[in-house]
């Protein structure tokens, strides 16, 4: 790490896609010092990380590293994976605001949440819905600096579960993407990683919104 590295990130969701590429920027980020990622199963041994492993519905409210110096969480399921609305809601919803809770009241000044374009608390979708409170109750908690970035269908990688609807529509997303307005284009999920690290690393006050289209590259290239 440079002389420079001086930041502590905490961040949830990192066996995820968003949350797995998170990891990698950050320690590769010379400004980053040191990064902890709670996950249910062990990550790869890398120096500067601490891997915690923890159970999201017993979350330990005195860990230490609950302070740090911004949370970004890449935490989130489907609703085929989730089998049911109650649990996509507990993991979507609960996990996220009790994480959220814990490192504000630690002391932890910024959250950055991986949200989804179309989140809000009173669309007739539940997904849109679900993802609309969780930003709504986040708000209510005080950060600092809290923003939510809104993607649209995320390409970038081989999840370790099928979605067969995000399957689809990201292959009617290549073929359209000339006819496609840029809000509703698919981005990559390095590009969502390098935003949400930005957003992190270099904090605005108050409450900000990242939609689809002012998702940016990672650099020249990234993920083609």
């Amino acid at each position: 790490m440079s002389e420079q590295a001086t930041k502590t990130l905490l961040i949830l969701g990192g066996t995820g896609l968003v949350g797995s590429k998170l990891i990698e920027q950050a320690l590769a980020d010379p400004r980053v010092l040191r990064v902890i990622a709670p996950t249910r199963r062990p990550l790869t041994i890398s120096d500067h990380l601490l891997n915690p492993l923890v159970n999201f519905d017993e979350l330990p409210s005195t860990a230490p590293w609950w302070k740090a110096d911004a949370v970004l969480c890449a935490l989130g399921t489907t609703l085929s994976q989730a089998g049911s609305r109650e649990n996509f809601f507990r993991v979507d919803h609960d996990y996220v605001l009790q994480a959220a809770t814990l490192a504000q009241k630690a002391g932890t000044p910024v959250f950055v949440l991986n949200s989804s374009m179309g989140a809000e608390p009173h669309s007739r979708s539940f997904y849109m819905r679900t993802k609309g409170q969780t930003e709504n109750d986040l708000e209510a908690l005080g950060f600092s600096s809290l923003t939510h970035v809104r993607p649209s269908l995320l390409e970038g990688g081989v999840r370790p579960e099928f979605r067969l609807g995000e399957s689809i529509g990201l292959w009617f997303a290549r073929l359209l993407q000339p006819l496609i307005p840029p809000r509703y284009r698919a981005v990559h999920t390095s590009d969502v990683a390098s935003t949400m690290l930005a957003a992190a690393l270099v904090p605005s006050p108050g409450t900000s919104v990242i939609q689809s289209d002012q998702i940016r590259p990672q650099s020249p290239g990234a993920d083609t």
